[in-house]
């Protein structure tokens, strides 16, 4: 039990000096979003049960899936570092997931699991005393799940196979929470399948509803996972095995050819990337796919589309990923290491893309113009922004050869990662944009479009990589060294505004791709082809006069946002400029 309160209190400490400045600010944010989340779920208990129990089922599934997505979860304290204290693997285990309860995730998660107290109440006194421990026991489930699914994913990460199987199971579940609608449509909209009252997400709920068997099952589940979780830290110091076979010599004819096949060696060696690779392949057919069960095949033509947007958020911090070697294409002149990147990125993506656009537009019978005109404009939108945002936006990564611990985690900066992600799906998909309505109002002129913007974007982005990269090559290896970003970069814009500034023009960037993207762009094109009542696009559920301007309004909204936290952020980079 010492061992337990005194990581509890060296995470405590850590986090107290970790969360400053804009990581401090992103944390922030998170929480209100989590506990607007949290409200939401604890208001379904006074609603149906039934709606409760499906809440919770959401957020197992976040729990599991989340760290698995954002690189492996909160690891403030790694196992490695009391390797040397001989520790039994349980006691081990005890005390990392006590320090786990510390942090803001266990706490929006506990303040939703009072849905279980308010629905005790309802029931009456015994319930109420139920409730509590059951809450306690359900948040274990949760945080023990989550340990237990990213150390297995971790360990699949270690063969070819295993990463690959593994994306395709985490790709598919979040595309199927991606398309929760599609589910609820097809078991009623009022109705939850029963399904849900055997995941152990509804046991804490049953046991508050009388049925007193489910908190031991939920006690006993937590002793269960704690021995796994245990089983499995003891397996996690093993490195990373490397095949011994042969392999064929890298030849090139010049520059660029090296540095394209030396990016195709790491794609198909790179066990992450392979991860990552097969996650964006069954998330863009599964989210395409999902609609079929109500019927619909309307969705169909768009999974190479997906794919590439969801791909090119996979590898937003491409240069990120070098971790400290790329000091050897600093040191490697003439040759264009961003063109090299770019076309082996459309070398291992477009063809994947291209075959899912083809064949499954070919099932659906169209649109051919609208997703003729994407596919080019995406492919070239995302073949510039990959290369762009991450010199740009560098997060510093973990070098490959030490990532052995937990594969996952190619960061020490998770919400950095997070971010850049969620940059790369708004930007990516305006690239697509004029593309997608060229097509809709002309036809097939917007083919034309789509080629042209893709091929802009692909050359001018790259452009402006390549350059950034050798003006700012000292600085972006310097941060990469020792993840310090320098003085000139957009965070320490930030960190010298004030806090309300930081927090409007945090909440500008952070939130003007839902009005500009979904509810402005997305709900154009689906008002465009006739898609009415769709999901939770708004103007598709306006009268026929008021569904375009609604759209147009949240696209300017968007817009707005984006352009005052711009403006925001410029009046301190204007000072800091004639300092």
């Amino acid at each position: 039990m010492a061992v337990a309160v005194t990581m509890a209190q060296m995470k405590v400490a850590v986090l107290r000096h970790a969360y400053r400045g804009q990581r401090a600010q992103t944390a922030g944010t998170g929480a209100v979003l989590g506990l607007l989340l949290a409200a939401g779920t604890v208001y379904l208990a006074w609603m149906d049960p039934e709606l409760l129990a499906a809440g919770y089922a959401v957020w197992l599934l976040g729990w599991m899936l989340g760290p698995v997505f954002m690189g492996g979860g909160d690891e403030t304290l790694r196992p490695e570092y009391f390797a040397l204290l001989g520790l039994p693997a349980r006691r081990l285990a005890v005390g990392l997931l006590v320090s786990a309860f510390v942090g803001v995730a266990p706490l929006v998660s506990l303040t939703a699991l009072l849905g279980l107290l308010v629905t005790g109440i309802r029931l009456g006194a015994v319930n109420a005393l139920v409730a509590v421990p059951a809450m306690l026991l359900q948040l274990a489930v949760f945080v023990l799940l989550s340990k237990v699914s990213v150390a297995v994913v971790g360990l699949a990460l270690r063969s070819r196979l295993g990463a690959i199987a593994s994306g395709l199971l985490n790709g598919t579940i979040l595309a199927a929470l991606g398309q929760i609608w599609v589910f609820l449509w097809a078991f009623g909209e009022t109705g939850t399948p029963d399904a849900v009252w055997y995941l152990p997400s509804a046991w804490g709920l049953l046991a508050v509803r009388g049925q007193w068997w489910a908190l031991v099952a939920l006690a006993a589940l937590v002793i269960g996972l704690l021995g796994a979780w245990a089983a499995l830290l003891s397996r996690r110091a093993g490195a990373t095995r490397v095949s011994g076979r042969g392999r064929r010599p890298i030849t090139a004819a010049t520059a660029n050819g090296a540095v394209v096949a030396k990016e195709l060696r790491t794609w198909s060696r790179d066990l992450v990337r392979n991860h990552q690779l097969a996650f964006a392949l069954a998330y863009g057919v599964c989210f395409a796919a999902s609609p079929l069960i109500i019927g619909w095949d309307g969705m169909l033509p768009y999974a190479g589309p997906i794919f590439i947007v969801m791909a090119a958020a996979m590898a937003a911090n491409l240069y990120g990923t070098d971790g400290t070697a790329l000091w050897l294409t600093l040191m490697t002149p003439g040759r264009s290491d961003v063109r090299g990147r770019q076309l082996a990125w459309l070398s291992t993506q477009g063809p994947i893309a291209l075959a899912l656009t083809v064949g499954l537009t070919a099932v659906a019978g169209g649109p051919w113009p609208l997703v003729l005109a994407l596919l080019p404009a995406l492919l070239g939108g995302a073949a510039g922004l990959v290369p762009l945002i991450s010199v740009y936006a560098l997060v510093p990564g973990t070098d490959p050869h030490r990532r052995a611990g937990n594969p996952l985690r190619t960061s020490e900066d998770d919400g950095g990662l997070t971010g850049l992600a969620y940059l790369m799906l708004a930007l990516v998909v305006a690239t697509g944009a004029p593309a997608a309505l060229a097509a809709i109002w002309f036809g097939w002129a917007g083919v034309a479009v789509g080629v042209g913007t893709g091929a802009l974007c692909a050359w001018g982005l790259g452009l402006l990589a390549e350059r950034r990269l050798r003006s700012h090559g000292p600085e972006l290896l310097d941060t990469m060294r020792t993840g310090r970003k320098p003085q000139t970069t957009v965070t320490s814009r930030f960190e010298q505004l004030g806090r309300t500034q930081r927090i409007v023009a945090g909440w500008c960037f952070g939130l003007g791709a839902v009005p500009l993207v979904p509810q402005g762009i997305l709900a154009a094109v689906f008002v465009g082809k006739g898609m009415l009542r769709h999901s939770w696009f708004l103007a598709t559920y306006l009268p026929t006069g008021w569904r375009y301007p609604v759209a147009a309004g949240f696209i300017l909204l968007g817009l707005a946002m984006y352009g005052t936290g711009l403006w925001i952020v410029r009046p301190c980079a204007t000072r800091t400029a004639r300092r």
